[in-house]
């Protein structure tokens, strides 16, 4: 069916700096590669140069890279509202980032981030308009 058009667009939400769903591009991007293929992740990681690097990185081949334009919007976080399988996967990064903060080990901003919003829910998603 991705035969009948030109652009591919793609998203997928970003999981311990994996977009979910993006292999199916990079699998098959020999069959996709004369279309402009676009990728975005959203998640609750800040927009910086050296995150959205990372995500590159981890998710595109960088042999595709040049020919897939990515782009990341931050989104939300919600401890609560996540499947019981990603619950005990996120409860062991807290885990483990409470355990380097006891250790006295520097916290990265994430890190700090991400045990805010354990307890209390993020949204970037929502802005103000100022009159």
């Amino acid at each position: 069916m991705l035969d009948e058009y030109d652009t591919i667009i793609y998203r997928g939400s970003l999981h311990a700096v994996g977009i979910i769903g993006v292999n199916y591009i990079t699998r098959n991007f020999d069959k996709l590669k004369n279309k402009k293929l676009v990728v975005f992740a959203t998640g609750a990681s800040p927009s910086g140069k050296e995150v959205i690097n990372e995500i590159i990185a981890n998710n595109i081949p960088e042999d595709q890279q040049k020919y897939i334009k990515f782009f990341y919007l931050r989104g939300g976080f919600n401890y609560d509202q996540l499947p019981p399988g990603n619950k005990v996967l996120m409860a062991l990064l807290k885990w483990k980032i409470k355990r380097k903060k006891k250790q006295n080990k520097a916290l990265t901003g994430d890190e700090k981030g991400m045990l805010a919003a354990y307890d209390k829910p993020v949204d970037f998603t929502k802005k103000r308009i100022h009159s």
